[in-house]
């Protein structure tokens, strides 16, 4: 039991949440590394949500309202830290959820699968039994993707997402949407739209976000999309990182 006294109580709690998904055999053995490179990004821009990550937040949820098929990528990480979450915002932006893995396995794609299942989001994409097709010039398991998902999708939101397929998805003409707390970090220059925030406070607050843009009209969402520019939004990102004195 974590004490909600201790000052890094919010962080423990995602810790926890990473012990307890590896113990259930879907996170890859290098997950931990991955978040807790994230975790050291988060304590420099003060574990909160800073002005170019919440303006590239309403850019991504109005491109994934005015997209056609767009598609939320998640991978064990995402899963273990934001499920119910991601759930919701897939809801409220009519987007599809597929899972996509570098470590893919039998084993884990099932356990991740079920997950969703268990939540009562049966529409999952990128199972065993999806029909999958397989991106070129990717050299990893993370080609796979969904016939009807990813690989037919126009808009893709890729959190935690490492950098080769986030460039060979944007190279295939889709839009590319990463939440990725390192704004130096390949995916975040090769997308189109970066959130350097941590998942478990952009995703719910996108969802919000949501339901404030799908009152506007097209136009409005357009406009949103058009003004932004996502390597002067990297730029003020990184400025928001401050060494603790």
């Amino acid at each position: 039991m974590i004490p909600k006294s201790h000052p890094r109580y919010e962080s423990l709690l995602l810790r926890d949440k990473m012990v307890k998904a590896a113990k259930k055999g879907y996170l890859a053995d290098s997950a931990m590394i991955a978040h807790g490179r994230g975790e050291a990004f988060d304590y420099l821009i003060g574990e909160r949500t800073t002005y170019p990550a919440k303006r590239a937040m309403y850019v991504a949820v109005a491109a994934l309202l005015l997209s056609n098929n767009p598609v939320i990528s998640v991978n064990g990480n995402a899963t273990a830290l934001a499920v119910e979450e991601i759930i919701e915002l897939a809801n409220s932006v009519g987007a599809k959820i597929e899972i996509n893995l570098f470590y893919r396995t039998d084993d884990r794609v099932k356990i991740i699968t079920q997950i969703y299942k268990d939540l009562g989001y049966d529409k999952i994409l990128g199972t065993l039994d999806d029909d999958i097709e397989y991106l070129t010039d990717i050299k990893n398991n993370r080609a796979s993707a969904s016939k009807t998902g990813i690989y037919s999708a126009d808009t893709v939101l890729i959190p935690l997402e490492d950098g080769d397929r986030a460039e060979i998805l944007k190279k295939s003409g889709k839009n590319i949407i990463t939440i990725d707390l390192n704004p130096l970090s390949r995916t975040s220059k090769m997308s189109d739209v970066s959130i350097m925030d941590n998942i478990v406070r952009a995703i719910p607050f996108m969802t919000k976000i949501a339901e404030d843009l799908k009152t506007q009209d097209k136009q409005v969402l357009m406009e949103i999309v058009n003004d932004f520019d996502n390597e002067e939004n990297l730029k003020e990102s990184l400025e928001q990182i401050k060494l603790k004195e």
